[in-house]
């Protein structure tokens, strides 16, 4: 198998705080819709600076709704895919830069998610939601169809307005794009159907 390329130099995430990627997108007026963080389970602030785990409820996850968690100051997020949205996953490789995240996955894509659905179980996906460029935080374009800067085949995923890289459902970045690598999939496990664990992995069953 070839080595992926690897592109521009990136951006570690980590040392850059939320709250200059929040701006980043601000500064397109309008672009972003706001969504708030799911406080259920998550320990105290003190708790969550220094990067305890953060337990979710998605038990009343719908299918195509997204909600975002923060996790040592980060946007995760979690979003409900239809089979429809996954079964067109795979026919996407062609446009993606790195579609089966084997670039650099210590980084970006543990083990359990290394699949094109990028994701423990198909349904459910968990990303980082900060750009792999200049660390913006992109925003929801999940409906299928042509929209302003999209291609006219877009099949629905997220869109960074800052400097145009654009995102799959799965969270992989398109081919010719800005952003170096797709987001990232944070550590994280199932403790039962219907909690997740953010920043902890384990073996990750489902």
């Amino acid at each position: 198998m070839s080595d992926i390329p690897v592109g521009p130099k990136r951006v570690d995430a980590s040392k850059r705080t939320w709250l200059i990627a929040s701006g980043c997108a601000g500064a397109v007026g309008g672009v972003a819709t706001a969504i708030p963080f799911v406080s259920t389970f998550q320990p105290s602030e003190k708790a969550k600076a220094a990067g305890a785990p953060v337990e979710v409820d998605i038990g009343g996850l719908q299918v195509g709704e997204k909600i975002t968690v923060e996790w040592r100051g980060k946007p995760v997020w979690i979003l409900k895919r239809s089979p429809a949205q996954i079964a067109e996953l795979p026919k996407l490789d062609p446009q993606l830069a790195d579609p089966l995240s084997k670039r650099n996955p210590s980084e970006f894509t543990p083990k359990y998610a290394q699949n094109e659905n990028r994701s423990i179980k198909p349904e459910v996906l968990v990303v980082v939601g900060i750009c792999t460029h200049l660390g913006c935080s992109p925003t929801d374009k999940l409906q299928a169809g042509p929209q302003p800067s999209l291609p006219d085949d877009w099949q629905g995923g997220f869109l960074c307005p800052c400097h145009g890289s654009t995102f799959d459902l799965a969270g992989r970045v398109f081919k010719n794009k800005p952003a170096p690598d797709n987001l990232p999939v944070p550590p994280h496990k199932y403790l039962s159907d219907t909690r997740l664990l953010i920043g902890e992995d384990g073996n990750a069953n489902a």
